[in-house]
């Protein structure tokens, strides 16, 4: 592992993390027709490094399964930081 390998899995341990709640709780607002979390909040966390978090909420949640833009960006960025996690550890 390299020098920074555990600072790296920790900020994308987070990452996923915080977007598997939000889609969670926007899950939640759907069902109560509340408020609702932007797409573009999702989208981002997903391209942070996210996207694994993401991908099991939206299965899990059943949440934004039918918008194939959540399937493209959820995969651009596992494919985007699996490779940096591949170069770093």
């Amino acid at each position: 592992m390299s020098k920074y390998g555990s600072l790296i899995l920790i900020y994308y341990l987070f990452l996923n993390i915080i977007l598997f709640i939000l889609m969670g709780i926007d899950k939640y607002k759907a069902i109560k027709h509340k408020w609702r979390i932007k797409e573009s909040l999702l989208f981002i966390f997903a391209l942070l490094g996210g996207a694994a978090g993401g991908f099991c909420a939206m299965f899990l949640f059943h949440h934004k399964t039918r918008k194939i833009m959540f399937y493209i960006v959820f995969i651009l960025g596992l494919l985007f930081h699996s490779s940096i996690l591949i170069y770093q550890i």
